[in-house]
């Protein structure tokens, strides 16, 4: 009997497949094809170049794939690395379907210590994301899937799709101290809504704004906000983050939302690799109310405000309710004084018995955080007009939370943020989540939050080391190879 190997699609395929694709591989380097990036010396390059390069570009999940991510991908498996990039399974019967991706690069946004050189500052010290394998440019991919499964939604664009998101970076070094590993995050830029008439208590409904506010807003700047349009602070054009940034008297004048993928730890070749799942249970963005303590707006790290105020313990924040810790700390004990089990569980969104849904949530639905931001920036008429940042932050998220809060304990609950429960006088909770689609930018951060969970120098770049603009994918692409063990 002969033996078998397992490559592509997660089917068995005799030596031959591989005898062949060894010569595919030889005959492309005899061509003058291969084009392996490999380090300069003393670093030393990938001997396996060629075949890795050869496995990955025919393997299932990435074979269909639009050229310009299918060439970083195998640009990522010529580079030395500990592993090839991720294998996307598919978690239903047919392919998970490609609809869009980031290619990532050190490039967009201001050079910071970790990945330039400051004479005096660092010029002698290890750069930990430009520095590894003796320069190697650092890259990344990321690639969202929907997952066709039985009864959901295979519209990328509807908030009940169940998406994956795979991250593959390249050239980042292991950090081995504190918290200081990476962390990706999908970026909305705040748009102009449309106006319509106010609630009866004089705020704007949901997503809008009034035609007061618009009239405000419009008289900005050069008058760049008009609805649709990206929002900018100052009405003028959108800057976008780049390279002649200089923190913090030339930066970008959008508002962005940072949906964070989790943290990366790099690998011993210092290639990254992240899985995500985005669904309406994950599709949380951080407290709002920790941005003015990061460090990252003017003014708040000489008034000594870093770390000043924390999330460890739940709540609408200054404005709003505050907690006991007792009772919405993480309890070491199986049985927590409010019921269900002891520590913070985020993954406990769903449960047979509503009791033992997480309602410690720490998070807020994207599209909540949305409606806070237009209220602290866009509704300067309608909503607390005087009012100066940062209360108007911590009185709109108060404000939010609280229309969403059914029990009035500051804490969007797991049952209370699900899809499908009925809030604030409509019929479930769709609106209170940004699609997939409208996160058009990607960023990747050193991860030193220090105990915060927003980001560190949001909205600033300052601890940004790759970034990449969303590629769309019409009509999507099957991006799936073999079968999930779990189809969850």
């Amino acid at each position: 009997m002969k033996s078998t190997i397992r490559i592509d699609d997660g089917q068995h395929a005799h030596k031959g497949a591989l005898a062949h694709l060894a010569v595919t591989c030889i005959a492309a380097l005899v061509a003058g094809a291969a084009h392996a990036e490999q380090p300069p010396p003393p670093c030393h390059p990938n001997p396996h170049a060629a075949f890795d390069r050869e496995a990955v570009r025919h393997r299932g999940d990435i074979r269909r794939l639009p050229d310009q991510l299918q060439d970083r991908l195998e640009r990522l498996a010529e580079r030395p690395h500990s592993y090839l990039p991720i294998q996307a399974f598919a978690e239903a019967d047919k392919p998970s379907q490609l609809f869009q991706y980031y290619l990532l690069a050190t490039e967009g946004f201001e050079p910071n210590p970790f990945t330039a050189r400051f004479p005096g500052i660092n010029d002698q010290a290890m750069l930990t994301a430009t520095g590894g394998n003796c320069g190697l440019p650092t890259i990344g991919a990321v690639r969202l899937v929907v997952e066709p499964k039985p009864g959901l939604p295979t519209d990328p664009n509807d908030v009940r799709a169940f998406i994956d998101v795979f991250t593959d970076l390249s050239n980042l070094f292991v950090i081995n101290n504190e918290s200081g590993w990476y962390e990706g995050w999908m970026i909305h830029d705040l748009q102009v809504p449309e106006v319509a008439a106010p609630r009866t208590d004089g705020h704007a409904q949901f997503g809008r704004m009034t035609a007061a506010d618009a009239a405000a807003i419009l008289a900005m700047g050069t008058h760049q906000n008009v609805p649709g349009q990206i929002f900018t602070m100052d009405g003028r054009a959108p800057h976008l983050p780049g390279s002649t940034d200089h923190f913090p008297d030339r930066q970008t004048n959008i508002v962005p939302i940072q949906l964070s993928m989790g943290a990366l730890n790099c690998m011993q070749q210092t290639d990254c690799h992240g899985y995500w799942e985005f669904n309406y249970t994950t599709n949380w963005i951080h407290p709002l109310y920790e941005l003015p303590f990061t460090g990252d707006i003017p003014g708040t790290f000489e008034a000594g405000n870093v770390g000043a105020l924390s999330s460890l313990i739940p709540g609408s924040g200054p404005s709003g309710v505050k907690n006991s810790p007792i009772n919405y700390g993480d309890n070491p004990n199986t049985a927590a004084i409010l019921g269900g089990s002891g520590p913070r569980d985020p993954d406990k969104f769903d449960a047979e018995a509503a009791a033992q849904r997480e309602n410690r949530q720490r998070f807020i639905p994207s599209g909540l955080a949305r409606e806070i931001f237009l209220d602290t920036y866009v509704r300067i008429a309608s909503f607390e007009p005087g009012i100066p940042f940062p209360r108007r932050l911590f009185d709109a998220y108060a404000a939010e939370v609280r229309r969403i809060d059914a029990n009035g304990d500051g804490v969007i609950s797991a049952a209370e943020g699900d899809v499908d429960t009925a809030s604030d006088g409509y019929a479930d909770n769709s609106r209170l989540f940004l699609p997939a689609t409208a996160f058009r930018r990607f960023a990747v951060t050193r991860e030193i939050n220090d105990g915060l969970l927003a980001p560190r120098f949001a909205p600033s770049q300052r601890a940004w080391v790759l970034a990449g603009a969303v590629t769309s994918v019409t009509p999507t692409v099957p991006a799936s190879t073999g079968r999930d063990g779990d189809d969850r």
